[in-house]
């Protein structure tokens, strides 16, 4: 077990908590890392890009000129790829451009993940957050506290109105929770910042 430092919303260390090895000290998997991100990225992309083929673009019925006699190449229409305005051929149309990891390197991908962030002393454990209002200073001044700079990944243990409220215009920091992390946004994230229940449930699911 390794242990780290757990602080208060005012900057204060207040105790330490133990994480399991198996999910934030395990020897980092680079290789899945990038299978992980690469998987991340191809399945965010839209794939609604579309190009007209010969047979979509208005016009080009007559024959240009006739076949031979002329001193022209033949041609049979002016919508022929070699042709201005003509249709594109082997274009792009639209697809999906998804695929899935198996189970197995999905979490070995997460795992070394969080095992990166911790051996890279990037994770920084709040015992708890408790906001009265939704309130954006008051969330910059608990950042401030906690001597957090940067890109930040703020990981909750359930939906926080409030917290996500008062985080969201605060340039560089995104609130997520557990069950929506991912490989991507860990590593984007110069600062992960967890909630203490959040590190419980996290172990609950990994370990």
């Amino acid at each position: 077990m390794s242990n780290i430092a757990v602080f208060d919303m005012t900057g204060k260390e207040v105790g330490t908590m133990e994480l399991s090895d198996s999910v934030f000290n395990i020897q980092v998997n680079k290789p899945i890392l990038h299978e992980a991100v690469k998987n991340f990225l191809a399945n965010q992309r839209q794939g609604t890009q579309s190009t007209l083929t010969r047979a979509e673009v208005a016009g080009g019925g007559r024959k240009p000129w006739k076949q031979k006699g002329t001193g022209h190449a033949r041609q049979g229409s002016t919508r022929s790829p070699q042709w201005t305005h003509g249709g594109i051929a082997f274009g792009p149309k639209p697809r999906s451009f998804k695929y899935s990891l198996n189970k197995k390197v999905k979490r070995i991908a997460m795992k070394s993940a969080f095992s990166a962030k911790f051996q890279s002393d990037e994770i920084k454990v709040i015992d708890s957050m408790d906001l009265s209002e939704i309130k954006t200073k008051k969330m910059v001044e608990i950042f401030k506290a906690l001597e957090i700079n940067g890109k930040t990944l703020l990981v909750l243990p359930n939906v926080d109105e409030k917290i996500i409220k008062s985080a969201r215009n605060i340039v560089g920091v995104k609130t997520t929770q557990v069950n929506t992390l991912n490989v991507y946004d860990i590593l984007k994230y110069d600062n992960f910042v967890v909630l203490k229940d959040a590190v419980a449930k996290i172990e609950e699911v990994y370990a």
